[in-house]
């Protein structure tokens, strides 16, 4: 006869329901549950409360592809590359908009997510997370949308170099969040950066290759211009557009070292001061 508190087929007879899976196991559930929420959350926020809804994140960055495919149409009677003003300015703009949206996205997640951080089961770094996977996949289900419909309605004939095109998309997603990560501290502790950094955006679009092609700037503009990591991630992506289109110029360590060493940076910092921030 078993002795009370003996274990009897993974079960103890005192009740005990025998080996509890390890802490780690419970704090991965709790995470995922906490990032499904708040994405959910975030969902509604941003789609289910806008006329027309997701409708407006395929809306916007095609109207800007259309004005600017327009009006270089009508400045020039070819593009940099290929036939297409219009594909050639969305290889370039869903690209640096998908590390745009997520350097400012995942940089407000903390005051976004600011009233559920009281919760003992949500965290900062959920609240990252949450808003850099959805956003991730709203530019990627953009970006498909957008240029799948241009080459469709266009009838344009390409060889597409795959692998380039999810190595650029990733480096976007990837720069953004640690651009992203960087900024949240930044965004909380310091408030004009909020102001400061949407002011950079227009410029840096045009720094970044997006209506331009590095390869058709003067030398002297080359050699500055190589330094900013954006413009490595829309030569990517056009190169796995355009077949014949070789960037030399393109270094993913470069743009590796931008994105790892501003999230290593922020993620110390929120670590150290996220609780005194939420309190400002």
């Amino acid at each position: 006869m078993a002795s009370e508190g003996t274990v009897v087929g993974g079960d103890t007879q005192d009740g005990d329901p025998g080996p509890h899976p390890p802490v780690g196991v419970h704090r991965r559930h709790r995470a995922l549950r906490a990032i499904t929420a708040l994405i959910l959350r975030e969902v509604s926020t941003r789609f289910g409360r806008t006329p027309g809804g997701f409708a407006w994140a395929v809306l916007q960055p095609l109207a800007t592809i259309f004005v600017l495919g327009l009006a270089f149409s009508l400045i020039a009677r070819t593009p940099a590359l290929g036939t297409s003003f219009l594909l050639f300015k969305a290889t370039g703009l869903l690209a640096y908009q998908t590390f745009q949206s997520n350097s400012m996205m995942v940089g407000k997640s903390l005051a976004f997510s600011a009233p559920l951080l009281t919760y003992p089961g949500v965290t900062w770094i959920d609240a990252i997370l949450a808003r850099f996977l959805l956003n991730t996949l709203v530019s990627v289900v953009v970006a498909v949308l957008i240029l799948g419909g241009i080459i469709v309605a266009l009838d344009l004939s390409l060889i597409f170099d795959w692998g380039a095109i999810v190595l650029a998309m990733a480096l976007a997603a990837l720069l953004g969040l640690g651009i992203g990560t960087l900024n949240c501290f930044l965004f909380e502790r310091f408030a004009i950066w909020a102001n400061l950094w949407g002011i950079l955006n227009a410029p840096l679009m045009i720094l970044s290759g997006v209506i331009v092609l590095y390869d058709d700037l003067p030398r002297q503009a080359q050699d500055w211009l190589w330094y900013n990591p954006a413009i490595h991630i829309t030569g990517l992506m056009r190169a796995g557009f355009y077949s014949t289109y070789q960037p030399t110029y393109v270094s993913v360590a470069y743009v590796l070292a931008w994105a790892l060493i501003p999230l290593t940076l922020g993620l110390l910092l929120l670590r150290r001061y996220h609780r005194v921030l939420l309190t400002r």
